[in-house]
C-alpha cells in the first residue's frame, strides 16, 4: 500500500512540477501562481538528472516576478541543483541584477561553494564581467560611510574600527579562492573585463594572490601565476595598466619561470609589451570605480525591514518624483529630497558614473545632482510583518493517521484546496485495473516527486576547453574554472 501511495505522489507531482518548470523557463507568471496556489509544495519540485528548481530556471532567465513569487512560497532560497549551484550563482553568470538585487533582499547566501569549481557567486559574476551583480553580492560588506574607498585605499599598515565596517571579512570574501587559487580578479583580468577588475580592486581584492597547482590549474599559464599573468594572457591592455596602477609587480615569476611580459609574448600579444616591459614614469593616480555605490547598504538594510514594493500602498497623495506611483519612504541624506525604497534602490543598483561633487562611491541625486551617501527612512514608515511562509518540509502523505501527525495534517489541509483522503487499496488489486482509473485516495505529495526526465539543455555553458590539464591530473574529472579564453578575451564586460 505505501509503495502504490508513493508512486501516485510521484506521478501527480511531476507532470505539475514539469508546468511549473515551464512556467518559470518561460516567464508565465499567472501559470506559476495557478499552480503554486494549487499546491505551494511544488516550488520544491526539481528536474530528474540536473535537479534544477523553479528557482533556478527563473532566475537564469531573468524572470524576477517569479522568484519572488517562489521565495514567497517558501522555496528554500539557498536550494542547490546537482552541481552544487544555488539560484544565485545562475543570475550572477547571466548577469541579470534585477534576480540578483531581490535574492539578496531575501538574505540569499554568497558564501555558498559549487561542488565542481570550489566557486562562489561572485566568481560567476567576475567570469563573465557583470559589475552591477558584483556590487549587489557585497552589499552587506561595504558601509555607507563617506570614506570607505580612501580607508580602502590606505588599508596596508594600519586598523581601522567603524562601529558598521568590518574591513577585514570584505576583503576575505573579495579574495575567496575556488579551485586552483583563482579568484574573482583572476576571472575579471583573464576574461578583460576592465570594469570589474577596477571595482573588485576597489573592494579590496589582492593583485598578489597567486594560482596553486592541484589538478585544475591551466598548465599553458602555470601555477603561481598573478592576476597581471592572467591578464597578460587575455590580452587586455586596460586591465593590465589598471592592475599595475594598483601595484602590480611586472617582475614576478610563475612556477614556469614567466614574468608577464614573456606570457604576453608566448600568446602573441604584441600590444602589450611596451605596457609589461616597464613602470611609467611618475606616481600612477588610480581613480575610484564608477560602479562603487556607497548608498547602496542604507537602503538595502531599509527595504528589507520596511518593504521595497509599491504595489500594497494606498494611492499616494504626495507621490515619489522618480515613478510617480509609490509613496515617499526615504530620504536622500545632505539634499533630502524624498524617494520611494523602490526608487532609490534602483538608483543606487544602476548608477555607473560618480556624483559631480562628493566622496568616492556616493552617486547623484536625479533632482538636484548633489551627492548621495546614506538613505534615511522617513518617520511615517513603519517595519513590515511578515506572514508565515508555508512550510515545504518532506513528507509522506500527513492525512494518513498512519504516516503523519495531526498537527502536519492540518498544515496540509489549509495548504491544498482540493481535500483528498487516504484509503487502503487492496493488495489483489492488479495495477493493470487501476491504470485507467483516477487515484482519489492518493495525496499529491511533491515532496516525494521522482521528477521527470530533464530535456532542456543544461544552465551552465560547457565547451569543450582547448586548454589541457597538466599531464599528473589529465584524466581527472573536474572541470576547469577557465572556460576557452578565445570566447572572451577580445571585449570587455557589459554590465
Amino acid at each position: 500500500m505505501r509503495f502504490l501511495s508513493i508512486m501516485g505522489n510521484s506521478f501527480g507531482c511531476s507532470a505539475s512540477g514539469e508546468r511549473l518548470v515551464s512556467a518559470a523557463r518561460d516567464g508565465d507568471l499567472q501559470e506559476a501562481k495557478a499552480l503554486l496556489e494549487y499546491n505551494p509544495r511544488l516550488a520544491r519540485y526539481s528536474t530528474f538528472g540536473v535537479r534544477n528548481s523553479p528557482l533556478h530556471y527563473s532566475a537564469a532567465q531573468g524572470h524576477n516576478e517569479i522568484v519572488t513569487l517562489l521565495i514567497e512560497s517558501g522555496v528554500d532560497i539557498n536550494l542547490r541543483n546537482i552541481r552544487g549551484q544555488t539560484a544565485l550563482m545562475q543570475a550572477c553568470q547571466y548577469g541579470h541584477w534585477e534576480v540578483v538585487q531581490t535574492l539578496i533582499l531575501f538574505r540569499a547566501n554568497i558564501h555558498r561553494m559549487d561542488y565542481l569549481n570550489g566557486g562562489t557567486a561572485i566568481h560567476f559574476a567576475a567570469l563573465n564581467g557583470h559589475t552591477r551583480c558584483v556590487r549587489l553580492l557585497l552589499v552587506d560588506y561595504v558601509p555607507s560611510i563617506s570614506d570607505f574607498w580612501k580607508i580602502m585605499r590606505m588599508r596596508s599598515g594600519q586598523e581601522t574600527s567603524t562601529s558598521e565596517f568590518d574591513e577585514d571579512a570584505l576583503v576575505k570574501i573579495v579574495n575567496k579562492k575556488a579551485d586552483g587559487g583563482i579568484t574573482a580578479l583572476h576571472m575579471a583580468a583573464l576574461n578583460g573585463h576592465a570594469e570589474t577588475v577596477h571595482l573588485l580592486l576597489d573592494l579590496g581584492a589582492s593583485v598578489s594572490d597567486v594560482t596553486v597547482e592541484d589538478g585544475t590549474t591551466i598548465d599553458l599559464i602555470g601555477a603561481a601565476s598573478t592576476p597581471l599573468h592572467y591578464a597578460a594572457y587575455g590580452g587586455n591592455a586596460v586591465c593590465c595598466q589598471v592592475l599595475i596602477a594598483r601595484g602590480a609587480s611586472l617582475t614576478a615569476e610563475n612556477a614556469n619561470g614567466w614574468t608577464p611580459v614573456m606570457v604576453a609574448r608566448s600568446w602573441h600579444r604584441n600590444w602589450l609589451e611596451g605596457i609589461l616591459t616597464r613602470r611609467p614614469e611618475g606616481r600612477l593616480h588610480a581613480l575610484p570605480s564608477p560602479y562603487l555605490s556607497i548608498p547602496l547598504m542604507s537602503i538595502v538594510k531599509i527595504a528589507r525591514e520596511y518593504g521595497w514594493r509599491n504595489a500594497n500602498l494606498s494611492p499616494a497623495v504626495d507621490p515619489c518624483v522618480v515613478c510617480l506611483e509609490g509613496k515617499c519612504t526615504v530620504a536622500a541624506g545632505g539634499c533630502g529630497h524624498e524617494f520611494c525604497t523602490r526608487c532609490a534602490l534602483y538608483l543606487c543598483s544602476t548608477s555607473s558614473s560618480m556624483a559631480v561633487s562628493g566622496p568616492p562611491g556616493s552617486i547623484a541625486c536625479p533632482l538636484c545632482r548633489h551627492a548621495i551617501v546614506t538613505f534615511a527612512k522617513l518617520q511615517s514608515l513603519s517595519p513590515i510583518r511578515e506572514s508565515p511562509r508555508p512550510s515545504l518540509s518532506l513528507s509522506l502523505c500527513t492525512a494518513c493517521p498512519s504516516m503523519g501527525s495531526e498537527s502536519a495534517s492540518s498544515m496540509a489541509n489549509k495548504l491544498w484546496k482540493p481535500d483528498f483522503h487516504c484509503t487502503r487499496i487492496s493488495p489483489s488489486a492488479s495495477l493493470r485495473s487501476l491504470s485507467f482509473q483516477k487515484f482519489p485516495s492518493m495525496r499529491l505529495s511533491p515532496t516525494l516527486c521522482m521528477g521527470a526526465a530533464d530535456t532542456t539543455t543544461c544552465l551552465i555553458r560547457c565547451p569543450r576547453s582547448r586548454l589541457r590539464r597538466s599531464i599528473s591530473h589529465g584524466e581527472s574529472s573536474r572541470r576547469s574554472w577557465l572556460f576557452p579564453f578565445n570566447q572572451y578575451i577580445t571585449s570587455t564586460g557589459n554590465s
